[in-house]
């Protein structure tokens, strides 16, 4: 592994784990009051573009990161949706 997908891989795990406190906190919650829907829409939409993307490119980083968000942000905007 070359130090480029090292620091893509580092970077991926640092985006994508700035998530959980925000999931963990809403599904204990279930409070989503703070939190912009229009965001939280085109956020996941550009995620899923990036994860799209990452598999064109075959780059694990961009795959590992965007799948992972995607579900953490998917979660957000469902829980939003339910209980905005």
């Amino acid at each position: 592994m070359d130090i480029t997908t090292i620091i893509g891989l580092l970077a991926a795990t640092c985006t994508t784990a700035s998530f959980v406190p925000q999931v963990v906190q809403i599904l204990k919650t279930k409070n989503t009051q703070g939190i912009s829907l229009g965001m939280y829409v085109i956020f996941t939409f550009g995620i899923a573009c990036w994860l799209v993307y990452g598999f064109y490119l075959n780059e694990l980083p961009i795959i590992i990161a965007n799948s992972i968000t995607l579900i953490l942000a998917g979660t957000i905007l469902i829980f939003k949706i339910k209980h905005g």
